[in-house]
Order: structure tokens, then C-alpha cells, then sequence
């Protein structure tokens, strides 16, 4: 039978900066209508206001579900009360739920949360779900702001990943992660739930009872026909019945210690910490002292051991969540399979897909921050992408003091790091270039320093020395590669004859070039003479310097670009070249991926030795770039794509006006003088 005696809710931390919570919290979702019909006001705010006699003061919402708590707070004493609410859940798209966590969308809500709820300051408010869009430490930094203004008391996360709570947790600390954790739902339990400990963060599970389940919802009784969110997978159909056999198991359980099922499932979970918050929510009053009369049951370890194991995971028997959301997971946990790949024939392997990240400091956007830099760079390699391009002259230097940040949160060994010297600056005249012996140690030297690193896995010459004999400059890379400051030697923008005579001094393990659909000038002798001396390719600007990602098409240019000046995005030649964004954007349709996809993996699949370096400052254009890689083209549709832009068609220079004379076309150097 029910444990029906009065119990005392005690007060416990979530977090560790002060939060403090009943031990049993209160899930206002379902008063609004989600696994039921919605209830009235008045029996809302009853049920509330009963939880709030009975002990509870911790009560959750979000600004996705519907009224009830914000007519109930004027009815109890706000300074005794906890109210948890949340942001970033959108709405629902064909792929699952629509999220967003940019700062102005972040401060946005928390207005419209706090005039709602009609209350001064928000006690905890969680982030609903990850936007995988926007580097974590951008929403946090506003979060942070309304925690300083006074409008959120504490700040928490739900349904985030170990590596999101670690860097979330590094702006401002997370006082409660709010997880689904119940007897058939323990997937948190290896990597969250420890990472939780470590850093002092509560735990508030939803969902305790398994959706209902171990109360008897979807067979002992009834389900309302007016679910909203529709069946669970685990509570329909051949599931359901496989799953009964839990239930019965827990039921006997429940027998031996005198309480219902639902009592012993809660219960359990209760008895995982102190730290431990469960939130289950009910539309009754009768099973609200059902949930409450879970805290005068002790268990012992045996007991709860004995609990799990009634309950093995690999036996249940349906997805953990509904399928509109686990469509949206899978979509987001599906991870490129990236191969490495060899450049050149000297031993350097790197990952297929390369970054470029030059624009991380600016070029053709304004710079990021430190921390969105880094934290773009930590998820291309947690995505699979090992081969990082960087430059003395970017930024200058801020990019590779950026890049040498980053590598300190990655493990060095795992990681192919790419930087060059040689453009000493620009003028009227165009770019200045040096490759003198001396100027090429004291780059070395500061890249190294900069970088913080003990050697460079592939150092480029950026461009060509035209008043130095190349086989100078290479002479004195090769001497760093004996000395061990740098693994493999690269060029950049260099001609037939300078590979071949660099090549002759120490073998080039790659080339550097422009590369793409509308930049092909290198095909008839560079690639030749490449694959004939075993020399890897890496494009750079694959995307077109991103117009098939559609920069200056369908999104305008920020005003700091240098794109502004470029010869194919300017006046009559950017009109005219809007026809190819056109013909991409219509192939890339019949692909089933975006333009920018299908220009990547046109480069992608113009051999095993050419890896493109994309850049990109936006985690949702890295992770397209990343899914370029899963296009597959056969040797029609690479032609097809080829003819739908033509080259001679295509209108302006394929560089800059003040870099031309630095181009691969001009890249002679004078004969060594023996």
C-alpha cells in the first residue's frame, strides 16, 4: 500500500553557490497538457499551492509549456519558493526541435519568462536544450550578464553533453544539470553523472518514473487520448508489451517494502545523492502524496542494487525518448567517419577534411573572441578534423597565438598543425614577399613561440621568393626538419619549375592552392606534376571564398570583409555570377544537401591526396562543411557539376588585384649561382 504518512521534505544544495531546493521538486509541464489534458487554472494553481503546503518549494517550467505556476506565485511566499524555468527550445522542424541559444535570443526570453511569471528574478534558468549552433561560451556569457543584473539567481543546463558542461561550467559555474534519469533510463549514469560530481553540479531528473510508467500509465490505467506529444516509443505497441514484465518485477519489489510502484521507482532514484533532485509532475492530487510518501522509504544499497537489476537496460524494450526527438539526436550524434589520409610520401597523415583558420581573427568577418575561436576549434576535432591551417601573417599573429590556446585543451599528439611564413605585407605595388635563409629561422622561431609548441607538423612557404633561389630557402627548412622545430615542408602558390627544384633540395610533402569549382587554373600542370612527385594537395577557399555557401547572395557581407574587394563579389561581376550559385543550389537539391556541401565534396572527391581546408566562424557552417563528407558523387555528377560552371564564364579574377603578383603564374626564382 502507499506510504501515506506525513513526511518532512528536507532542504538540500544543488550546485555550489548556494542554491538550496526541497528534496523532492515539482515538474509543472503536464498541468498545461503534454502526456495528459491540460488542467484548469484554479486546479493548477491547487495542486501547486498543495505540493507548497505539503513541502515542496522547487518548482520547474519553461516558456514552451503552458500558465498555471505564474498565478500560483502570488498565492505563496516568493522568498520560500525555488522557481526553475527555461529557454532555447524554438519549436519543432522536419528534423526535430528547433533550438537557439545565440545572446540575444538568450536575454530575449528571459524578459518574457520573467514578465510571465510576473516575479523579479528567475531562481534557476536553465538552457532547454543545446543550439549546437552557437559556441556554448556565447550563451553563457549572457547568461552570466543576467546572473550580474540580478535577473537570474543561478544558471543551469539541460540535456548537455560532458564537454558542454566542462566548458559552460568554465564562464560561470552550472549549479544544476537537469537530465531524464529513472529506473529504465540510465544512460547518464558512466560520463555525466561523475562529471557532475566533480564539479559540484546538481542533479535534477525528469522524468522520474519512467514517463509514468512504473505508476501504471499505459496499462494499469488508462492514456488520454489528448496526449499531445503523441505515444512514447516505450509505451506503445510490441514495446509496451515487453516492457510490462519491468513493471511486474518493480511491482513485487514495491510488496516487500510496502509501497506502490511508483514510490519504490522514485524512491531509487532519490536515494542516488543528496545532490539529487528529482522533479516528477502530476495532474492529481492523490498521486501527488503518492511521489511525496517516496521519501520515507529507505533503501539500502542492496536495496537499490536489487532495484537495478529488476530493471536491466538492455531488456527495455523502445527508444529512451519520442521519436521526433530521438530523430533530432541522432541527427546531431552522427559523427563523420573522417579517414586520414597521407600528404606526400614522408609519413604526414591528417585528417581528410582540414580548417582553415584564418578567419578566426578576421579576414572576411569581424575576429572572435578567444573563447568562441577556441571553442569552434574543439569541435572540429571532436568532430574528427585533425589538420588545423594557421599563418604568421594572419591576424598578424593574433591567429596563431589563438591556435596555440586552443591546443592546450587538445591533445597535442593527435593534432597536424599547419603555419607559414613569407608575406612580410602589402603595398600599392602588392604583396611583399621574403625566403632569405635568415628571415625563414627567425619566422620558425616566432611561429614556435607563439604557437607555444615544440615543432610545426607542415611548414609552408606562403608564397614565393621571387629574388631568392628557392633551393635557399628550402635549404634552410631542411636544416629545421633536422633540427626537429618542423616535421614536413610545404609550398604555397608555387609553379611547375619551383616544385620541381624545391623538390630536388628536400621533398615537399604539400602543396597549397586555390582551389574549387570556379578556381581550376591549377588542373592542367600543377596536379600533374603533384601526383607525378607524390605531393598532397590542400585547397584553400574550396567553397569559393564561401559564395556556394552563399556569401554575397543570400547573406550580405559584414562591412570589416575583404571580400568587399574582391575582383568575383564586386558590382557587374558578382550579378553575373549569381547564375552558378543557382545552378549549385538546383544540384545540390537533387543530392539531397546544400550548395556549400556539394561544392566541398566536388574538391572532396578530386582525390585521396587533396585535403581542403574550409574555414568557417560558425559552428553550423562547420558542421555542413563536416557533412560534405558524406556526399558521395560518381564521375558523371562530378562532371555534371564541373559544366554547370564553366570557367571562362565566370566573371573576375580569381584573387585579389594587390596579390596577383604573388601568384603561382609569377612564381619563377632566379637560378641558384653556384
Amino acid at each position: 500500500m502507499a506510504k501515506e504518512q506525513q513526511v518532512q521534505i528536507p532542504m538540500v544544495k544543488l550546485g555550489t553557490q548556494g542554491l538550496e531546493v526541497s528534496k523532492l521538486g515539482f515538474g509543472c509541464m503536464g498541468l498545461s497538457g503534454v502526456h495528459n489534458s491540460p488542467l484548469s487554472d484554479d486546479a493548477g494553481v491547487t495542486i501547486i499551492k498543495d505540493a507548497f503546503i505539503k513541502g515542496i518549494t522547487f518548482f520547474d517550467t519553461a516558456d514552451i509549456y503552458g500558465p498555471h505556476i505564474n498565478e500560483a506565485l502570488k498565492e505563496l511566499p516568493r522568498e520560500k519558493v525555488q522557481v526553475a524555468t527555461k529557454f532555447g527550445v524554438v519549436g519543432m522542424g522536419p528534423s526535430g526541435l528547433l533550438v537557439n541559444g545565440s545572446p540575444e535570443y538568450v536575454r530575449s526570453c528571459c524578459e518574457a519568462s520573467l514578465e510571465r511569471l510576473d516575479v523579479e528574478y528567475i531562481d534557476l534558468y536553465y538552457q532547454h536544450r543545446v543550439d549546437r549552433s552557437v559556441p556554448i561560451e556565447e550563451t553563457m556569457g549572457e547568461l552570466k550578464k543576467l546572473v550580474e543584473e540580478g535577473k537570474v539567481k543561478y544558471i543551469g543546463l539541460s540535456n548537455a553533453s560532458v564537454d558542454t558542461i566542462r566548458r559552460a561550467h568554465a564562464v560561470h559555474p552550472i549549479s544544476a544539470l537537469q537530465m531524464e534519469w529513472s529506473l529504465w533510463t540510465r544512460d547518464i549514469e558512466d560520463e555525466i553523472v561523475p562529471v557532475c560530481r566533480e564539479l559540484g553540479i546538481g542533479l535534477v531528473p525528469y522524468s522520474p518514473l519512467g514517463r509514468g510508467f512504473f505508476g501504471g500509465k499505459a496499462f494499469a490505467e488508462s492514456s488520454d487520448e489528448k496526449i499531445s506529444m503523441g505515444r512514447h516509443p516505450r509505451l506503445e505497441g510490441e514495446n509496451l508489451d515487453k516492457n510490462k514484465i519491468l513493471f511486474t518485477r518493480v511491482g513485487k519489489l514495491a510488496e516487500k517494502h510496502e509501497c506502490t510502484p511508483a514510490q519504490l521507482a522514485l524512491a531509487w532514484l532519490l536515494h542516488q545523492g543528496d545532490n539529487v533532485v528529482p522533479i516528477p509532475g502530476t495532474t492529481k492530487i492523490k498521486n501527488l502524496d503518492v511521489n511525496i510518501g517516496s521519501l520515507g522509504l529507505k533503501l539500502t544499497e542492496d536495496d537499490v542494487k536489487e532495484l537495478s537489476d529488476a530493471v536491466p537496460i538492455s531488456e527495455v524494450a523502445g527508444a529512451s525518448d519520442y521519436n521526433f526527438l530521438s530523430k533530432n539526436k541522432m541527427e546531431e550524434e552522427k559523427q563523420v567517419d573522417f579517414p586520414t589520409v597521407k600528404l606526400g610520401n614522408q609519413g604526414l597523415e591528417v585528417s581528410k577534411l582540414g580548417f582553415g583558420c584564418m578567419g578566426l581573427t578576421g579576414a572576411y568577418n569581424s575576429p572572435l573572441t578567444d573563447d568562441a575561436g577556441i571553442a569552434i576549434l574543439k569541435e572540429a576535432f571532436s568532430k574528427g578534423i585533425t589538420f588545423f591551417d594557421t599563418s604568421d601573417v594572419y591576424g598578424p599573429h593574433t591567429n596563431e597565438v589563438l591556435v596555440g590556446k586552443a591546443l592546450k585543451e587538445l591533445p597535442r599528439d593527435k593534432i597536424q598543425i599547419a603555419s607559414k611564413f613569407g608575406i612580410v605585407g602589402m603595398t600599392p605595388a602588392g604583396t611583399l614577399v621574403k625566403g632569405t635563409p635568415e628571415y625563414v629561422r627567425s619566422c620558425c622561431e616566432a611561429s614556435l613561440k607563439r604557437l607555444d609548441v615544440e615543432y610545426i607538423d607542415l611548414y609552408y612557404q606562403h608564397r614565393v621568393d621571387t629574388s631568392v633561389p628557392i633551393e635557399k630557402t628550402m635549404g634552410e627548412l631542411k636544416k629545421l626538419v633536422e633540427e626537429g622545430k618542423i616535421k614536413y615542408i610545404g609550398l604555397s602558390e608555387a609553379n611547375v619549375d619551383t616544385i620541381r627544384r624545391a623538390h630536388a633540395v628536400h621533398p615537399i610533402s604539400a602543396l597549397q592552392m586555390e582551389w574549387s569549382i570556379w578556381t581550376r587554373d591549377i588542373e592542367e600542370e600543377i596536379v600533374p606534376v603533384c601526383r607525378e612527385l607524390g605531393i598532397g594537395l590542400v585547397p584553400y577557399s574550396p567553397i569559393g571564398r564561401g559564395f556556394f555557401g552563399g556569401k554575397a547572395v543570400v547573406e550580405s557581407l559584414d562591412e570589416k570583409s575583404s571580400l568587399l574587394g574582391h575582383p568575383r563579389f564586386k558590382g557587374e561581376n558578382l550579378d553575373k555570377n549569381k547564375i552558378f550559385y543557382t545552378r549549385i543550389v538546383k544540384l545540390a537539391e537533387k543530392h539531397g544537401c546544400t550548395p556549400a556541401q556539394l561544392a566541398l565534396a566536388w574538391v572532396l572527391h578530386q582525390g585521396d591526396d587533396v585535403v581542403p581546408i574550409p574555414g568557417t566562424t560558425k559552428i553550423k557552417n562547420l558542421h555542413d562543411n563536416i557533412g560534405s563528407a558524406m556526399v558521395k558523387l560518381t564521375k558523371e555528377e562530378m562532371n555534371e557539376i564541373s559544366d554547370a560552371v564553366p570557367i571562362d564564364e565566370v566573371a573576375g579574377a580569381r584573387t585579389y588585384d594587390s596579390m596577383v603578383n604573388a601568384s603561382w603564374m609569377f612564381a619563377n626564382t632566379p637560378p641558384l649561382k653556384i
